[in-house]
């Protein structure tokens, strides 16, 4: 889609592919090394970078982008990785974000796999403990931004606010979906009123016809892998089918994958439930993804293959599935949200997401890691570094690990 430009174009973020995919593998793998925290947090961290700092798009296309994400099977922030580095540079700026993105934390968790030292004493855990406070500052400058965007309104507040509450109220995997489906219809009642969207883009190069191959693709490997590994056995293709399962069932991505993943490798016997437990929790230590879980669990598996190709079996295989689902969506999307009345649920569904977001910033976020008045003063300075004095998210990676060694060794 080519877009003309005007006198103030210079002025604008554009979604027009402009880069080359080395900016966008640098720009990755720098967020792969230090985006720790979890699906939420990257959001907040991808905003950061990519709309307020180097403004390769607006806030709305920006949250639009969330929204769909949110909507499809698959691992989230991945998905708007991918669909930034797209935008950016074309399929190959895809597989760059991508690779950048994942490459570290699979990586660190097949090191893991093969006896890598787990940390421990007080030095690793005061590490590990300020890392995971990280996420309490990204998450935080996260909802606030996107609420004074996004939340301009007593309709759009109390969606916002709507939203929080059913997911703080349930347990349920679905409540996340459930409230940003209400969010959208709240939207239509309550947001037509609401002025226009400015003009914004969303320009992806990629074909209906491209789009439709990925939906027919998605759709035989997911019906047709476990009628292939029945009529020609092959512990190979049986642990694909387990991962690409897990990646294309799931919804929200993150910690949901995971009941989903242990009954694919548990429950067969592949992998015990204390080696499933201990990945588990080097995977909550290490930036980047959790589905690089999947790497992992496919270097353990009992079975063969196992070793770096079950890890790169399991790392295709849990994160195909969502690339292929948002290939199908991507070229309809931009047309779809234009409309008025698209516009108006876009309107519901945005409040929704940071309702969703503030949700997550209490539970899981908040909750499993600020235990101590110390805490509290460690993730209050990281997120005054990231509002106030706009420090790039890598000074508060340093602030918090230093500061969290020091908590736990003082």
């Amino acid at each position: 889609m080519n877009i003309e430009r005007t006198a103030d174009s210079e002025a604008k973020p554009s979604p027009q592919r402009a880069g080359s995919p080395l900016e966008v593998l640098l720009v990755f793998l720098k967020l792969g090394l230090t985006s720790f925290g979890g699906p939420i947090a990257h959001i907040g961290y991808f905003r950061s970078e990519f709309v307020e700092r180097r403004k390769w798009l607006d806030e709305q296309s920006y949250a639009d982008l969330v929204a769909l994400c949110q909507f499809l099977p698959g691992p989230a922030s991945s998905q708007v990785g991918f669909s930034l580095g797209l935008m950016r540079a074309g399929y190959r700026g895809a597989l760059a974000a991508w690779t950048g993105f994942t490459l570290p934390s699979a990586i660190a968790l097949l090191l893991f796999a093969y006896g890598a030292s787990a940390l421990s004493g007080p030095v690793g855990t005061g590490l590990v403990h300020g890392l995971k406070l990280v996420a309490v500052a990204i998450v935080a400058q996260a909802v606030w931004g996107m609420a004074r965007t996004l939340c301009p309104d007593r309709e759009q507040a109390s969606i916002a606010t709507i939203a929080a509450v059913i997911i703080l109220s349930s347990t349920s995997s679905v409540a996340q979906i459930g409230a940003i489906l209400l969010g959208g219809i709240a939207g239509l009642w309550l947001c037509r009123a609401a002025q226009p969207s400015g003009e914004s883009h969303f320009a992806v190069p990629v074909s209906r016809a491209a789009a439709l191959a990925a939906l027919a693709a998605f759709l035989i490997l997911l019906l047709g892998v476990p009628i292939l590994s029945r009529l020609w056995p092959s512990s190979g293709m049986a642990l694909f089918d387990a991962f690409y399962r897990s990646g294309a069932l799931v919804f929200g991505g993150g910690h949901v994958v995971l009941p989903l993943l242990r009954e694919a490798v548990v429950t067969p016997g592949w992998v015990g439930d204390d080696v499933f437990l201990t990945g588990y929790g080097a995977a909550q230590a290490v930036p980047g993804p959790l589905f690089t879980f999947a790497a992992y669990l496919g270097a353990v598996v009992k079975t063969s293959p196992h070793g770096v190709a079950g890890a790169i079996i399991g790392l295709l295989g849990i994160f195909l599935p969502g690339v292929l689902v948002l290939l199908a969506a991507l070229p309809y999307w931009d047309s779809f949200r234009k409309r008025a009345g698209a516009q108006a649920m876009m309107r519901g569904v945005n409040a929704a997401v940071v309702g969703v977001l503030g949700a997550a910033l209490y539970n899981p976020v908040w909750t499993s890691t600020v235990q101590t008045p110390a805490d509290f003063a460690i993730a209050l300075v990281g997120f005054v570094l990231l509002i106030a004095w706009r420090a790039p998210p890598l000074v508060v990676v340093a602030f918090s690990a230093i500061a969290g060694i020091g908590a736990a060794v003082l």
